[in-house]
């Protein structure tokens, strides 16, 4: 850990760089993931869904950029190589071969929800760290891909 002007003590700013790092690693995961749903989908929703996974894609690119600055803003350091994530990563392994577009919606539901389980955590983490500034970055990530799971589970419904 490098010295950084937050209030944080070292050891909080430790804690929360690895969580936020597991974080990453997850996020950069689901975003190689969906973007293999968004290239493979088949089938009548293809107008509906093609589009609205790489709205998913663009919006965790842009929250995965943000874990990594903040990891680096408390100190520490943004691990996030191809062989780093795949060793890393939480989620469960994409099949690629899936086609239907309402497969993908199921899979991409599934992945989003063992996602959402790790920020939780993490958030838990920088909440006892009393690290507002975290905590409000993973709370913003949650309430928008708490969103994102419910249009998926919606396309499921009927």
């Amino acid at each position: 850990m490098y010295s950084t002007s937050s209030h944080l003590p070292e050891s909080s700013r430790a804690a929360i760089v690895k969580t936020l790092n597991e974080r990453l690693a997850d996020g950069l995961d689901l975003h190689s993931q969906i973007k293999v749903a968004h290239w493979n989908i088949k089938g009548p929703h293809f107008a509906a869904l093609h589009p609205l996974f790489e709205t998913f894609a663009t919006e965790l690119a842009a929250f995965n950029d943000e874990i990594a600055e903040r990891a680096v803003t408390l100190g520490g350091l943004a691990t996030g190589t191809a062989r780093h994530v795949a060793a890393s990563s939480r989620l469960p392994e994409y099949p690629q071969e899936t086609t239907r577009g309402l497969e993908h919606v199921r899979l991409l539901a599934d992945r989003f929800g063992v996602y959402i389980q790790g920020l939780h955590a993490s958030r838990a983490i920088s909440d006892e760290n009393r690290d507002a500034d975290t905590s409000d970055l993973l709370t913003n990530i949650i309430t928008t891909f708490d969103k994102h799971t419910w249009f998926l589970l919606a396309s499921l419904e009927g």
